[in-house]
């Protein structure tokens, strides 16, 4: 006998199996299971924000019966230029150094063709993206290596968004150190927000002897080259936004032995993903710092609210300088006077630098050798830019027409910060400082 209380148990248990089944279904076509379930391919502008490689482009594409379909080819690529001053012969892909940003849409499908140009084997790790094992591109491992000559294809669905990056599985230590590496950019099929501006950085080192063209592969410790999409300041285009505008900084970690902690000036910033995906909001808390380590991505987002031209560089000094030396001697404090004196008996003209700091240096237009940029920033608005390396300029406007280099950005009035006159510091301080240098003893040892 069916009572009243078990027909409504019995239609309320198949009405929860009805919606588990239509839940079931929409998790299906959410995540296509096969190359038969997928999305029509995402558009750029109107499914996702076109993301931004400063001094890089994106990998062009093409539609084939809705594939995306995509072509690297790796490569020696001669005379990259990392900054003017410093020229090297590096390798990468499609002519440039570091290879173009891939960009498509979770659920696309993807054909990636990949030609070897090399003189040597080579393969393609797609790093951090979720396919099939055949797909991962291990040569030895999951593949064959991809011989001189070979194109290889790797086909497989997006099954997640984020921010992910591509490089050899072959001789990795050589040509990574070369510079084969590239962003590999997933934008979210239904985005819960959009940013006005998406920028994607790679991060990496290189040792490159002054006066040599090539990068040394074998180096373990001693980078003197530090840079952002391969190029190091001065060479590094800046990131330009308007005042309001949500702005989106992706970057990516291939360097061969260093963590990075980028630090941002005039902003905080939350981040919001890792290789991993994204990062609950709940998880997220401001900072001004994000630390990129080896073989990771991170993602951070901010309101440019706050207009100027603000500094964004890793916070380890010595990546702050353009092939710097780790073998000069310790000179601070020193008295030269002697020193000089004796050493021009050999070498007229000789001086002795680094006893009151290594400020200024690279604008004094000291010889240099060939086909190098020690210590070498770029003059500003107000002096020498005295940084190099991971370091660039984000420049945020109240209006702009378009988003090229505005220039430097005019402090209005009130707001600059500049030499403090006698009666200032009378009324404030109720003394005037003496600003002369305080000599250093000299240590027993000197001489």
């Amino acid at each position: 006998m069916i009572t009243r209380r078990k027909l409504f148990t019995g239609a309320a248990a198949l009405a929860s199996v009805a919606a588990l089944e239509r839940t079931a279904r929409a998790a299906e076509k959410a995540a296509p299971a096969d190359p038969g379930e997928r999305f029509p391919p995402g558009e750029s502008g109107k499914d996702y924000t076109p993301v931004v490689t400063p001094n890089g482009v994106a990998l062009p594409f093409k539609i084939v019966d809705g594939v995306k379909v995509f072509h690297l080819i790796a490569e020696e690529v001669p005379n990259h230029e990392f900054a003017p001053g410093l020229l090297a012969h590096c390798w990468g892909y499609n002519g440039r150094v570091h290879g173009p940003t891939i960009e498509a849409v979770e659920g696309d499908r993807v054909r990636i063709y990949v030609t070897n140009r090399l003189p040597e084997p080579t393969s393609s790790h797609w790093h951090g993206i979720l396919l099939p094992s055949g797909m991962d591109g291990v040569a030895g491992l999951t593949q064959k290596p991809i011989e001189p000559g070979e194109t290889f294809k790797y086909e497989f669905t997006l099954r997640q968004h984020g921010t992910y990056m591509y490089h050899p599985h072959f001789d990795e230590m050589t040509q990574m150190a070369m510079g084969m590496m590239g962003m590999f950019i997933v934008h979210p099929r239904n985005p819960k927000r959009r940013p006005d501006r998406d920028f994607a950085y790679m991060l990496s080192e290189w040792k490159i002897v002054p006066g040599t063209m090539r990068p040394d592969p074998m180096e373990m410790t001693e980078f003197n080259t530090l840079t952002l999409n391969a190029k190091c300041f001065p060479g590094t285009a800046p990131m330009v936004v308007k005042k309001g505008d949500l702005v989106r900084i992706r970057l990516g970690n291939l360097g061969a032995m260093d963590h990075h902690p980028i630090h941002l000036h005039g902003y905080y910033f939350k981040v919001i993903a890792t290789d991993g995906g994204e990062i609950p909001e709940a998880g997220q808390w401001p900072e001004t710092t994000v630390l990129v380590a080896v073989g990771t991505t991170r993602t951070v987002e901010f309101i440019a609210d706050n207009p100027g031209d603000w500094a964004i560089h890793c916070h380890m000094t010595h990546h702050v300088m353009n092939q710097m030396g780790h073998g000069l001697p310790n000179l601070l404090g020193i008295d030269k006077s002697q020193l000089d004196k004796k050493v021009k008996a050999f070498l007229p003209g000789y001086m002795t630098m680094g006893q009151d700091g290594m400020g200024g240096m690279g604008d004094m237009g000291m010889h240099v050798p060939r086909n190098s940029l020690p210590m070498v920033g770029a003059p500003g608005p107000h002096g020498y830019i005295d940084m190099g390396g991971m370091f660039t300029i984000l420049k945020v406007r109240e209006s702009l027409t378009s988003y090229d280099d505005p220039g430097w950005y005019q402090t209005p009035p009130g707001t600059q910060a500049g030499l403090a006159s006698n009666a200032d510091l009378q009324r404030d301080l109720g003394f005037i400082p003496d600003a002369k240098p305080t000599a250093t003893p000299p240590r027993k040892h000197e001489h």
